[in-house]
C-alpha cells in the first residue's frame, strides 16, 4: 500500500510543507516517484512520520529525535540512551514547568496590585511592565 503527500498527511496528522520540511532534513527517506512524478510513500514513512510526530508533541528538540531514529536502526544495542533523551527532555520539561510557576506567582502580584481603577498614568501593571526593578524575583 503507498500513499500520496496528501494522503500520508491526513493519516498522519502532520501537514505537508512539515513532510517535505523532514524529506529536505533527512528524517524520512526521500519517497519513491511514479511515471507522473508523484511522491508515494509506504507504511513505513507513515509509521516514521508518526514517530516524529509524537515525538515533537512530546517537546523533544530535532537532536535527540535524530538521535532517537539512529538508536532505532539499531535493535540490538542497548536503550540506555534512548532512557537518558527521555530523562533529559523530562528535566527540561519540569524546568520550564517550574519558570512558568515563577512567572504565574509574578503577574498574580502585579495583578493583585492594581485595582484597575485609576489613570493609565498610575497603573501598577504598566509600571511593573516597564521596570523590572519592581519585580519581587529572578524570571
Amino acid at each position: 500500500m503507498t500513499f500520496s503527500i496528501g494522503e500520508l498527511s491526513k493519516r498522519a496528522g502532520v501537514k505537508v510543507p512539515t513532510i517535505r520540511y523532514y524529506e529536505r532534513e533527512g528524517l524520512i527517506e526521500e519517497p519513491v516517484r511514479t511515471g507522473g512524478n508523484q511522491r508515494r510513500y509506504s507504511i513505513s514513512d507513515l509509521e516514521r512520520l508518526s514517530f516524529l510526530r509524537h515525538c515533537r508533541d512530546l517537546g523533544l528538540p530535532m537532536n535527540a529525535i535524530r538521535e532517537l531514529i539512529d538508536l532505532s536502526q539499531h535493535p540490538d544495542r542497548p536503550c540506555g540512551d534512548a532512557n537518558r533523551i527521555a530523562t533529559e527532555q523530562l528535566s527540561a520539561v519540569r524546568a520550564r514547568i517550574a519558570h512558568l510557576r515563577q512567572l504565574e506567582t509574578e503577574l498574580e502580584r502585579i495583578v493583585l496590585s492594581c485595582s484597575g481603577d485609576h489613570a493609565v498614568a498610575d497603573c501598577n501593571v504598566l509600571k511593573a511592565f516597564a521596570d523590572h526593578a519592581m519585580c519581587q524575583g529572578e524570571h
